[in-house]
This record gives C-alpha cells, structure tokens and sequence, in this order.
C-alpha cells in the first residue's frame, strides 16, 4: 500500500472537512428550499471515502453506492461546483440538472452513481466488475450499500454470482447504525453483517469505519485481491452519520447523547489530534485550510445560483431516440 504519510494526513484532513462543509451548506440551502427532493448526508462517515480513496487507482477503478453520493465523486475529481449545480437542477449539473440530488453520475471519473433503489446498486456493482474481467481490464469495482440494503435478497443472488466467477468487486456495507429509523438490531436476529459473507466463503471482515487508516489498510488487501484474479471481498464499515437517515428525518429513534458520543471519535477530528500532535502543521496554517475550504464552497454556492436552469428541450433530447422507430415520432 502508499505510504501513509504527513501529505496523507494533511490531504485526508483539507478533503474530509470541504466534504462536511459542502454538505453542511448543502444543508443550509435545502431548508431555504433551493435544493428539492430528498437530501441524504454523508456527515461522519467521510473515513470511510478518504480511506479507499488512498487504496485506489482513480486511472482504472470503479465505484458505485446508494442515494447518500454527493461527496464520493468529489472524492474521484468530478468538479464539486458542478455536483452543486446538479442538486440544484442547473444545466450546468454533473447531469445537467436531470438527476438531482440521488443521482450523482460522472462516466469520465468512473463514477457510476447514485441510485434511489434500496441495493439495487448491488447487482450493477457486479456488473461493471464482470465487464472488466470480460476485457481483460484491471479495474475494480467498490459497491457500496447501507445496513439496510444488506437485507435485500440481490445481495445473495450478486455474491453468489461474484464468487462463481471471481469478479473484481469488492462489497463494502456502511453501516451506520440504522436503515432510516431502524436499527441494526431490528433487522435480523445477528448485528455482525460482515458474516453474510462467510454463507459464500467470500473473504470478509469488520473495519472501523471512523479511521481513514484501518479503511485504507482494509481496502486495499481488498482491492489488490480483486486486481490479481482472486475475486471478491465483503468488508462491513462500522461508522455512523450525525444527521438524520435524509433532510426530513426527525430522528426520534435515537438520542442526541448517542450522537454526541459519536462525535467523540469524529473522524475530521482524529486526523486533525494527529496533525497537531506531529506538528505537521502550525495554527495558522490549519487555519488557512478552515479558510479555503469556506470560499471553495462559497466558490461552488455562486456556480450553482448563477447557473440556468435546463430549457423545456432538454426534455426530449436527453432520451433514447430509436432513429427507425416505427410508431410515434421524435417531437421537439
């Protein structure tokens, strides 16, 4: 694996906390009612993202996840003004406005959503996997679901599958306590969802998910195994988010003590004791970052009100078109 060096923690500390903060703006304007839809934020689980991220080789590997997806292709270099854009329904959007705030895509970072099925990322994770091993190409695949998605019968039917044919994929569950309001304990008679790997004999495990350096470590034995051949691997996060399952949740299923001790082991947080107790960086240094992080969102705010919305066109170009269709006509 890459060294885990002063850059790394530096690197982990300046992107973790514009991911909060994005959100956290985010946030700000869905209550002001320019962002529609659901919102569902990412807050507390940013290890999670910046520890894969470090296994990775963004040239050639994949990834795909659930409706919680704003910061993940930030994460693989797609302009996070134009992620911005897109929750607010702006032609200048990832999807020109046409997916919203769920459906974050980027073909060019090999980012491949976003998706508002509960699992159905799962499958489709497989199958960009199966394409790589059918050209013989060395990307791997991460698919991420939630807790909740983890109780869906395609995860079988895609482990199943991935393990038959050693697909390059490697399964990684976030779970961050609850399925919306339910928690872990509630949907099955077992908590350790790592195990439901072991029916498959699929490599698999737990990682603390609020550590970028235990995912980093995970991830890549994961990926590496994936990379030469081997097949899949099943890694459960153990993480948790501070805000509610999306933007309308109450959270009257938890208490703000159970957060508040969450926050005690905040990722931005550990990385930022580390910086401090190695004097990789000064006060006014840390600072400066605190600054360039609240003009960059800044900078991704102004984008995206700035930006039009699509024309009434837009509508009926962004559409598959079958040239000899036989029926009804194209109609602009």
């Amino acid at each position: 694996m890459k060294a885990i060096t002063k850059e790394t923690y530096i690197d982990w500390y300046k992107n973790m906390l514009f991911w909060r903060k994005f959100e956290d703006k985010l946030a700000a304007v869905y209550i002001q009612q320019k962002v529609r839809g659901f919102l569902h934020l990412y807050n507390g689980q940013e290890a999670v993202l910046a520890g894969a991220l470090h296994a990775m080789d963004l040239t050639q590997d994949k990834m795909i996840t659930a409706y919680r997806n704003h910061v993940q292709p930030i994460g693989m270099g797609v302009d996070p003004k134009k992620v911005f854009a897109e929750l607010y329904g702006k032609v200048t959007g990832t999807s020109k406005g046409m997916g919203g705030s769920m459906h974050i895509f980027s073909k060019e970072h090999r980012f491949y959503g976003g998706h508002g099925i509960v699992g159905g990322q799962i499958p489709l994770g497989a199958g960009i996997a199966f394409a790589d091993k059918y050209f013989d190409r060395k990307g791997v695949t991460l698919t991420y679901f939630g807790d909740g998605a983890a109780r869906q019968g395609s995860l079988h039917e895609t482990f199943n599958m991935a393990m038959l044919w050693k697909l390059p994929v490697v399964f990684i569950v976030e779970n961050n306590g609850y399925a919306m309001g339910t928690s872990v304990e509630r949907t099955a008679n077992h908590t350790d969802i790592w195990k439901l790997g072991l029916g498959y004999e699929m490599p698999c495990g737990p990682v603390d998910g609020m550590n970028p350096v235990a995912v980093a470590e995970a991830m890549h034995e994961a990926i590496e195994r994936a990379r030469r051949g081997d097949g899949p691997t099943f890694l459960e996060m153990k993480t948790y988010r501070y805000r509610g399952h999306s933007m309308s949740d109450a959270q009257h299923y938890r208490t703000k003590d159970e957060v508040a001790e969450y926050k005690k082991i905040d990722p931005i947080t550990q990385i930022l004791d580390i910086i401090k107790e190695k004097k990789y960086l000064s006060d006014d240094e840390i600072s400066a970052i605190e600054k360039d992080v609240k003009d960059r969102v800044l900078e991704c705010v102004k984008f995206a009100e700035d930006s039009p919305y699509p024309e009434t066109q837009q509508l009926y170009d962004m559409v598959y078109e079958q040239e000899d269709y036989p029926f009804v006509k194209h109609r602009n």
